[in-house]
């Protein structure tokens, strides 16, 4: 909860990388959210405008208290705006029914709440690596939207050795995290 109230703080204070940071997170789940209005409207254009709603509303947000509360808030304006979209379309009677059938049987979306084991797991994982792996994959975490070659200058490796040390990073996370019992799909990784 801390870490998300870090993340709330920086974003209301008008810090474009701790939103971007957040987007990465929070995006996959609006866009689940939206699937049921993908026959209907333009989802990607809701979800464009959703965004833009939590970072123009972020500096008013206040947080209740429960997890996920930027998260939730984004699902609602997501909706709301697809639910404008939809009174423009005029849709049939059977996009209709076949929208509330769809909303119907997800009822409300519940984002879903971190693994405090899985980031323990994690954590651990990143404290075991190897020194320059290590170092490639912070930068990789941290560096938000930048050239490899930038981050690779930033911790004084050439562009193709911050390669191989990120590539040797997520293999040997992979194979901790196996060995803790984690399986994950490479995609899965940084």
């Amino acid at each position: 909860m801390n870490e998300e109230l870090a993340t709330l703080a920086a974003i209301a204070a008008g810090d474009p990388d701790a939103f971007a940071r957040w987007v990465c997170g929070a995006e996959g789940q609006v866009r689940r959210a939206l699937r049921p209005f993908a026959e209907v409207c333009d989802t990607e254009a809701v979800l464009q405008e959703a965004l833009l709603r939590v970072w123009q509303v972020a500096p008013r947000f206040r947080h209740d208290g429960k997890p996920n509360g930027l998260l939730r808030f984004a699902v609602t304006a997501a909706r709301n705006v697809a639910v404008s979209e939809l009174r423009k379309a005029s849709p049939s009677r059977a996009q209709l029914d076949a929208l509330e059938r769809e909303l119907a049987a997800e009822q409300a979306v519940a984002p879903s709440l971190p693994d405090p084991l899985l980031r323990k797991a994690i954590a651990e994982c990143r404290r075991k690596l190897p020194g320059k792996p290590g170092q490639a994959l912070a930068q990789r975490l941290e560096g938000g939207f930048e050239e490899d070659s930038v981050l690779a200058a930033r911790i004084g490796m050439s562009l193709n050795t911050f390669l191989q040390n990120f590539t040797r990073a997520r293999r040997f996370l992979s194979e901790c995290l196996r060995k803790a019992g984690v399986e994950l799909d490479e995609e899965s990784l940084p």
